[in-house]
């Protein structure tokens, strides 16, 4: 490869990098189908060894995909709202709990100088405020319509994703063959070798942390509902599905869980259950889960992990915090191939 050839390449990816900067809210929805599209590709390419069209295998996954979305959707909206309506409803109770214990305690231990709450006021606080949120909601809905646009690109965005995903999904192999097709031949097998690296990388984090995720969504959100927390479901669902990031999940998940377990139960002994859900869920994640649905394809250290999204977040936004993951992954396959080649250098040979 010739001086002005790399040079090339290089001025390539540095404009496209500056291209998903400029575009990153348009991509957003072209990202999450790309995402949907390669979890139900898989699923297509085996139905079409049942003698069925690409068409049609593409219409039977998509088809399962969203009878899945809105079998969620039907479960854990109501179940969330039952659980949120429920904590506020007890707050009062929560108030009385932090006047005569916690204040007390803090006063004493601490020599903090904090005022009682009083509880009626702290009623009459959100009485005001529930008799505000009619006109609140006046004003924003005013407010959003003069800003159709923005409603418009919202909808259109939103629209845009189970489009996207059918057509992917139902041209995924013409794509990959036409991008064969347009590779230079002299290096298309090295091309060939690498994306075929790059696409058990990907499979095993994409499909495999998704799976991970709502597992371990599902494990937590059980566990703190056998505890009896109130808020199990959201506090389990939300620890899940930020676990993509390594120790994260299991670190938001508790201390959201031991708050909320301190001001429902108001018994510093109810910590214990729930730490112990969240060592098994951990348990579970580092010797089952992980190892079974993921692998050690992927092989990026957490250091790595954490450095990953918070440079993906801060370069291009959630668009960058999606993406961060499955880049990392590509570019660790790049560096490895690199690693490799530099080894069998005369440069790193040579005495």
């Amino acid at each position: 490869m010739t001086d002005s050839q790399k040079w090339l390449i290089f001025a390539f990816i540095a404009v496209g990098a500056w291209l998903i900067y400029l575009l990153a809210p348009v991509l957003m929805p072209f990202a999450f189908a790309a995402m949907l599209a390669y979890l139900g590709d898989p699923l297509a390419d085996r139905l079409e060894t049942y003698h069925l069209s690409r068409t049609n295998s593409v219409i039977v996954v998509f088809s399962v995909m969203t009878l899945i979305l809105v079998l969620i959707l039907l479960l854990l909206v109501p179940q969330l709202e039952y659980q949120v309506t429920r904590f506020i409803s007890n707050l009062p109770a929560y108030a009385a709990w932090l006047n005569q214990t916690v204040i007390p305690w803090a006063q004493q231990q601490l020599g903090l100088d904090i005022k009682p709450i009083e509880i009626n006021e702290l009623i009459d606080v959100f009485k005001s405020h529930w008799q505000k949120a009619g006109g609140i909601a006046a004003t924003v809905m005013n407010s959003l319509t003069h800003s159709g646009a923005v409603i418009a690109a919202w909808l259109m965005n939103l629209l845009l994703i189970p489009v996207v995903t059918f057509y992917l999904l139902r041209d995924w192999d013409k794509l990959v063959a036409n991008i064969y097709d347009l590779l230079p031949r002299r290096i298309a097998p090295t091309a060939v070798k690498l994306a075929t690296e790059v696409n058990s990388v990907l499979a095993a984090f994409v499909r495999g942390q998704f799976y991970v995720m709502l597992a371990l969504g599902g494990v937590y959100s059980i566990g703190l509902w056998i505890t009896g927390l109130d808020l199990a479901l959201l506090i389990g669902m939300v620890a899940g599905l930020v676990s993509f990031v390594p120790y994260l999940g299991s670190i938001v998940g508790i201390v959201m869980a031991c708050l909320a377990a301190l001001v429902q139960f108001q018994d510093a002994m109810y910590l214990i259950p729930v730490a112990i859900v969240f060592m098994v869920g951990q348990a579970l994640e580092g010797m089952v889960l992980t190892p079974l649905l993921v692998g050690d394809k992927i092989g990026l250290h957490p250091v790595a992990v954490i450095f990953a999204v918070l440079a993906g977040g801060q370069l291009f936004g959630f668009l960058g915090i999606l993406l961060a993951l499955p880049v990392a992954s590509v570019i660790m396959v790049l560096l490895r191939h690199a690693h490799d080649i530099y080894r069998d250098s005369v440069f790193y040979s040579k005495q």
